[in-house]
């Protein structure tokens, strides 16, 4: 069973660890990700992230159960931030884990990739110097990352 969630709220990604493997003797392999939030050379004071609440979880979900589908996974955790997230603050939790490592390695990926392209979440960006802020487009590099997982 995997664990998803959108939240306001920060996480602990290595209780999130011990959670996903509680009681498991045969993972041997564990691959996170923390995405953080970057000042952007320091022209950024926030970053704003929204979602549509249900939608979000189901369409990660839909990516998760892919991942399942294509590698041997014995858990999954995504954890995504929604909210106004500071520079420095963790926005993004990926934890896969599989019997060996390569497994785990490939999914974790797969997973940040189509959290990227897929997964409905919005940003807008929130300048230190008070200006305008805009919402975030979508890059070209992250579409072109996922294309290699296309079947």
């Amino acid at each position: 069973m995997a664990t998803i969630r959108v939240q306001s709220e920060d996480f602990d990604a290595a209780a999130e660890v011990d959670a996903l493997i509680a009681g498991r003797r045969d993972v041997g392999a564990v691959v996170t990700f923390v995405g953080l939030c970057r000042d952007e050379g320091g022209r950024l004071a926030a970053l704003e992230l929204e979602h549509y609440p249900g939608m979000a979880e189901e369409e990660i979900g839909r990516v998760v159960a892919e991942a399942e589908a294509r590698w041997p996974l014995m858990g999954a955790a995504v954890i995504h931030r929604s909210g106004r997230i500071a520079p420095g603050e963790r926005i993004v939790f990926v934890a896969t884990a599989s019997a060996h490592r390569a497994a785990a390695f490939a999914a974790a990926d797969f997973l940040m990739d189509y959290l990227k392209t897929r997964a409905p979440f919005w940003k807008k960006e929130h300048p230190a110097d008070s200006g305008a802020g805009g919402w975030v487009a979508a890059k070209d590099d992250d579409d072109r990352a996922a294309e290699r997982w296309a079947r």
